[in-house]
């Protein structure tokens, strides 16, 4: 006798979703001034690229210093296309990042055999000697790769379809946008499959997975061929954003972003990409804007997220959520606010000395005066490099100040919320 039976509504993910969508539909309202546009489109891509990454690193723990090997490949095919007025033409612009992702594929199934062979510190190191393989052939064949000019073109191709051209900055938008959610789906949707499960389990514990049967090179051979599909489809496009791809599109220095990027904003978390893409644009493109030495306070920021959160800023973010839904939130607040503070002052004592170091360093030519927010710091005087140590030591004695009392408040706080959780499931 067949029985009925009901799944309740998963309504958490149908908001979570919603809300992405939503959120992805409203952003270039709410950043619509100056190179915001531009912005936003970058990073949907770096988005794409660092979840496909995660795929490797964060699921099935492949540590890659070659990933931007598919994205870069993907890219070139992809801009291709868009010049050949063959075949290329008859596709559309809104379907060229699947000719990158399936570009991205094919040479994921014809260096990933290889690669996947090994694995642990022999497969980072196989990697990282493939992404200078090929960026070396990059320079060697001009025909394809462009040189060191890169490959144009022109985004503007065909006939407008319903008034799309994809010449304003908008529409590029909305087809990243519309990339992005789809790519996002299909790549969460992978975590929930038993191949995404078995990567999982190749990645805690090789050997019992080859006990029960498995192979684990196939594991993660399969993983790193959809890894680079997705890799391939944040290629295409960026071809379409910048309308040029070069070189450096298939660089060591290129991977090596995309790493940055996911350790920052957390391994473990399948959203920790999607926060370092965010934090990694912010740096290299919005930050760069204003200061030379942005790298330098990347690396800072990176060291410092390592030493105190090495999960990622997806950890603090889950751990503030636990806290404030067991209504704890409360007693932290203040000494989280104090120790906020008290970091605040010493990191602009900080930012304030390393600015008028590098402007004496490397643009003392110009004179000594630093000009920064509308404010003139003549940095051969005393005065502002004594402001700065002030603020720095101002900053060091007040953290070691709150520091106790925070460090205090939070361990009380997670032992109520373990004996909650006890007391819950006796």
């Amino acid at each position: 006798m067949n029985r009925l039976t009901f799944t309740p509504l998963d309504l958490g993910r149908y908001l979570v979703w919603g809300g992405f969508a939503l959120l992805l539909i409203l952003a270039p309202l709410l950043f619509s001034k100056g190179a915001a546009l531009s912005i936003l489109c970058q990073i949907g891509t770096v988005m794409i690229f660092g979840l496909s990454y995660n795929m490797l690193l964060g699921q099935g723990g492949m540590l890659s210093f070659g990933h931007a090997v598919y994205s870069g490949l993907g890219a070139f095919f992809a801009i291709h296309t868009m010049n050949n007025t063959g075949w290329g033409a008859a596709v559309p612009t809104s379907l060229i990042p699947l000719v990158g992702g399936f570009a991205g594929m094919f040479f994921g199934v014809l260096f990933g055999y290889v690669t996947t062979k090994k694995s642990g510190t022999t497969f980072a190191m196989i990697t990282l000697g493939l992404v200078e393989l090929v960026f070396a052939s990059s320079l060697m064949f001009p025909e394809f790769f462009g040189g060191e000019g890169g490959v144009t073109t022109n985004r503007v191709r065909g006939t407008a379809f319903l008034g799309i051209s994809y010449g304003p900055q908008i529409q590029v938008y909305y087809l990243i946008a519309f990339w992005l959610f789809i790519s996002t789906i299909a790549m969460f949707a992978f975590t929930q499959t038993p191949l995404g499960r078995m990567v999982n389990a190749v990645r805690d514990n090789p050997e019992r997975v080859e006990f029960i049967g498995y192979n684990t090179q196939w594991v993660r051979y399969l993983t790193l061929i959809l890894s680079a599909f997705f890799a391939g489809i944040a290629g295409g496009l960026g071809a379409i954003n910048f309308e040029i791809v070069s070189a450096e599109n298939v660089s060591a220095l290129r991977s090596g972003s995309v790493l940055l990027f996911v350790f920052i904003g957390g391994i473990g978390f399948f959203f920790g990409p999607l926060l370092g893409a965010v934090v990694g644009i912010f740096f290299s493109v919005m930050l760069s804007e204003f200061t030379p030495a942005w790298q330098l306070y990347l690396g800072l920021f990176f060291i410092l997220l390592v030493r105190y959160a090495p999960a990622g800023l997806a950890s603090l973010i889950l751990m503030l959520l636990r806290v404030a839904s067991f209504g704890q939130f409360g007693r932290i607040g203040k000494p989280l606010l104090a120790v906020c503070g008290a970091v605040l002052v010493g990191l602009l004592g900080l930012v304030m000395g390393i600015e008028m170091l590098y402007h004496l360093t490397l643009d003392g030519a110009n004179g000594s005066v630093l000009t920064r927010f509308g404010q003139a710091i003549d940095t051969k005087t005393a005065g502002p490099w004594l402001v700065a140590g002030g603020l720095m030591l101002a900053g060091i004695l007040a953290y070691r100040k709150f520091q106790p009392g925070y460090y205090a408040a939070w361990s009380d706080v997670n032992a109520d919320i373990v004996a909650k959780q006890r007391g819950s499931m006796a």
